[in-house]
């Protein structure tokens, strides 16, 4: 950005993308929407969204020590579709999240499944991102764009999704639904609403990373777009939900904060396309990093303060 007209709370790396096809081990059309964790020994692990040369998606780690440079990528693919037992895989697995849930002592991945009826959420957990557990599909179709909180709510998992309906309009709004089991979902709820004619999300809205807890509240980073005559623009924006009760919304950004504007973010497979699955947040330093897919062709970092996020939401972002 040029000189200091407005606060800029994320700022791309200088080094992007961090990651692009010319990295991977074998053949690959596109590298992007990358789930993200920290691991116990400090360091970075990505859960990249891989689509091969025939358009079907995978999932493969890279990790990285410093969470930016000399990824190490796993030669093959780590998580493979298994559409002979899982159905619902068969057309790939796309867009995960991941979130530690410590009574679990385990890795849950929330991911989407591309059915024939359309694309689904389905969860799988991890203790190491060898060996993986599926639980198979948590959601029916048209769901995605999901991710689990990390701790219960009055003895209840909660899970973010965004279901899409066509009625009367096509609407896409953010829900919010419990479980005592991770299997059985209920209590449905509308959480966030796309907004309707000019503004940036209007029409469609999803969540990006997982929630991220805060002294403040649990920070939603969502994804809105907008259609225009020259196609889907995704940008992004916030909201701030209720620490104990994360049904009530206490902020959300009028404003979109980030948006397509360098080269790699609007020239690729889909342009004009930020979309994270992943961020980390240092609670030491209080430093966010945001992994997101660029034009859904690689995979790129921005990096933000998560003091001056909650500032600028709070006082009227």
């Amino acid at each position: 950005m040029k000189g200091n007209r407005f606060r800029e709370l994320l700022r791309r790396y200088e080094g992007n993308p961090i990651l692009t096809t010319a990295d991977w081990p074998y053949p690959a059309n596109s590298v992007f929407n990358a789930g993200a964790t920290l691991l116990r020994s400090g360091e970075t692990l990505l859960l990249v969204r891989v689509e091969d040369r025939r358009g079907i998606s995978h999932l493969t780690v890279a990790r990285s020590r410093d969470g930016i440079t000399n990824w190490r990528i796993d030669p093959q693919p780590t998580l493979r579709p298994d559409p002979e037992h899982y159905p619902e895989e068969v057309w790939g697995i796309e867009d995960p999240r991941i979130t530690w849930i410590e009574e679990l002592g385990c890795y849950a991945i929330t991911y989407t499944s591309f059915s024939t009826s359309g694309p689904l959420v389905s969860l799988a957990l991890t203790s190491d991102f060898r060996h993986f557990e599926r639980r198979g599909v948590i959601m029916p179709p048209e769901d995605k764009d999901a991710a689990l909180f990390p701790r219960r709510f009055d003895g209840r998992w909660a899970l973010i999704h965004r279901p899409i309906s066509t009625y009367p309009t096509l609407r896409a709004n953010i829900w919010i639904s419990f479980s005592p089991d991770l299997k059985h979902w209920g209590d449905h709820t509308v959480l966030l609403e796309a907004r309707q004619g000019a503004w940036w999300d209007a029409t469609k809205i999803g969540l990006s990373p997982p929630p991220i807890e805060t002294p403040e509240g649990w920070l939603i980073i969502y994804h809105g777009v907008r259609m225009t005559p020259a196609g889907c623009l995704y940008r992004l924006g916030l909201a701030l939900l209720d620490l104990e009760d994360p049904r009530r919304v206490i902020r959300r950004s009028d404003e979109w904060i980030f948006g397509p504007d360098a080269p790699y973010e609007r020239v690729g497979d889909v342009a004009d396309v930020v979309f994270p699955c992943g961020a980390i947040l240092d609670p030491r330093t209080g430093e966010l990093r945001l992994y997101y897919g660029a034009a859904d062709t690689s995979i790129a970092l921005a990096i933000g303060h998560i003091s001056e996020i909650l500032d600028w939401l709070l006082k009227g972002g």
